[in-house]
C-alpha cells in the first residue's frame, strides 16, 4: 500500500517517526537490568536489511528466528516486533505473539499468522497495527528513509490471560513488572535506500543491547 506513496511526499515526513523511545522493550518497569535472551535469524544478521521475501515488496511472510536458553522460572514467552520509525505516533506493531511455551526456542518461516483463537499448546498469534492477526508485512513509505524492525522476546515469570488475539496495550500492560529475561534483534528495511550495518551497538546507538 505505501509503495504508491510518492517519493517527494515520503521525504517531506522524513522527520515524522514514533521514536525508539515508545518501545515497548524500554518502557519503564519492563526490560531494565533483566538477563538477555540470545535472539537472531537465520535469514539476517542483526541491525541488516531485512530481505525482500518477508516485505510488502515480496510475499511477506514471517522470517525465522531462533534463541537461546530463558531464566529458570519462566513460565511462557512473548513476542512483538515494532516499527518506531513509522510517521505515526506510536510504532507500528508488525507481530505480536503471545504465550509460547517456555521450552520453545524457534519459529520457523512463515510461522506468525492467523491462528483464530490460538494453539493446543496455548500460543496465540495477536493483532497487528492493522488489527489483524498475523505477521504485518513491512512497507514503509517510499523515501521515508530507513526503518527499523525491532524483534523484542519476553520470557515472562506468569502468564496472565489476555483472552484470544491480544493486542499491544494489553501485552504491554501485562509485560510490567513480569519480565524475567528480554532479547532484542534488529532487521532493517527501506525503498530507495540501503541499510548500513549496525556496528555493534544496539537499536538506540547506545551501546550492547540490555548491557
Amino acid at each position: 500500500m505505501l509503495e504508491h506513496v510518492p517519493h517527494w511526499l515520503g521525504a517531506m515526513l522524513t522527520n515524522v517517526r514514533a521514536g525508539h523511545a515508545k518501545l515497548a522493550i524500554v518502557q519503564d518497569g519492563v526490560a531494565s537490568g533483566v538477563e538477555r535472551i540470545d535472539l537472531s535469524s537465520p535469514a539476517f544478521a542483526d541491525g541488516a536489511r531485512l530481505p525482500e521475501r518477508f516485505t510488502a515488496d515480496g510475499i511477506g511472510i514471517s522470517p525465522p528466528l531462533v534463541w537461546g536458553e530463558v531464566p529458570a522460572g519462566t513460565t511462557s514467552l512473548a513476542l512483538l516486533v515494532e516499527d518506531p520509525d513509522a510517521p505515526a505516533p506510536n510504532p507500528l506493531v508488525h507481530a505480536l505473539v503471545w504465550n509460547l511455551p517456555s521450552d520453545e526456542r524457534r519459529l520457523e518461516e512463515g510461522e506468525i499468522a492467523q491462528d483464530g483463537d490460538g494453539e493446543l499448546d496455548g500460543r496465540d498469534v495477536g493483532r497487528n497495527s492493522y488489527l489483524a492477526e498475523g505477521w504485518l508485512p513491512p512497507d514503509p513509505p517510499t523515501g521515508h528513509g530507513n526503518h527499523d524492525y525491532v524483534f523484542q522476546l519476553f520470557a515472562l515469570r506468569s502468564t496472565p490471560d489476555l483472552g484470544s488475539n491480544p493486542g499491544r496495550s494489553r501485552v504491554a500492560e501485562a509485560l510490567q513488572g513480569n519480565v524475567l529475561a528480554a532479547g532484542l534483534l534488529v532487521g532493517t528495511y527501506s525503498r530507495g535506500e540501503t541499510s548500513p550495518l549496525q556496528d555493534g551497538t544496539d537499536a538506540f546507538g547506545t551501546g550492547p543491547a540490555l548491557a
